[in-house]
């Protein structure tokens, strides 16, 4: 699938869900979404998250990528005091996330712009630390998209990123399944109707061929090549998702 073509499918897939996206999404995990950005946004806020020293005369500058409706970048800003960039594919979830950081009374820290992790619209080095939210899913090559990332972060600064996983137990994984093909999928379709049983369908096929192809440890040498040192992960409710971290190099 092209880069092009697996773009409209994500704008496609997420275009309907906005206005409920972020209750649904806490509630379809069973509050576990909340809890792994949360471990997410640890790597940025706590040292060395953003060890390296900002711009002359500036704060701190944070991008999160696949930024959905801000609600990585509202933590950002609270928990770090950054100014933050957001980057979102979806117009539509952009539009939800500046309601939401308006509703915060955070617009003057959090700017909110359309574009692609692919080809992002910054110079290189601009930004301090770095977020992305499941990525790598809807991306065509994985190993260029971390490149294109590393681009724009400093010398030193700290990437974390959050993404589904496959549990590896086999007991754990067999309620994954269960939970991914059956019971997502029907939960959605009660609570949000048929674009939330379109995603509850899409999830666990999409979550498990990208492991297939791209498992963790592939996962990990790639955010080496792209030249990130002290690359760390961490395994979320018992495997069903994945916090990982890293510095870029010198």
């Amino acid at each position: 699938m092209s880069t092009d073509v697996r773009n409209r499918f994500a704008q496609r897939l997420f275009t309907p869900l906005p206005a409920r996206y972020d209750r649904l999404a806490e509630i379809l995990s069973m509050g576990q979404n909340g809890r792994w950005r949360r471990a997410m946004v640890d790597r940025i806020a706590a040292p060395p998250g953003l060890a390296a020293p900002p711009a002359a005369g500036g704060g701190p500058l944070v991008l999160d990528v696949a930024s959905g409706t801000a609600g990585v970048a509202l933590q950002l800003a609270s928990r770090t005091g950054a100014q933050v960039v957001g980057v979102d594919l979806t117009e539509g979830m952009l539009r939800q996330g500046q309601a939401n950081v308006a509703g915060a009374g955070l617009g003057h820290r959090i700017g909110l712009v359309a574009g692609k992790a692919e080809q992002l619209p910054f110079p290189d080095a601009s930004f301090d630390a770095l977020t992305f939210t499941y990525l790598l899913r809807y991306v065509d090559d994985p190993q260029a998209t971390l490149t294109e990332l590393a681009r724009v972060l400093k010398p030193g600064g700290t990437m974390a990123s959050l993404e589904f996983c496959v549990p590896p137990a086999a007991l754990w994984r067999a309620s994954w399944v269960l939970y991914t093909r059956l019971i997502l999928p029907a939960g959605g379709l009660l609570l949000g109707g048929p674009p939330w049983l379109r995603v509850g369908q899409f999830l666990g096929p999409n979550i498990t061929g990208h492991y297939r192809r791209y498992p963790v440890p592939w996962t990990v040498e790639a955010w080496r090549r792209a030249g990130f040192t002290g690359v760390g992960t961490r395994l979320m409710s018992l495997g069903g998702g994945l916090v990982m971290w890293g510095q870029r190099g010198q």
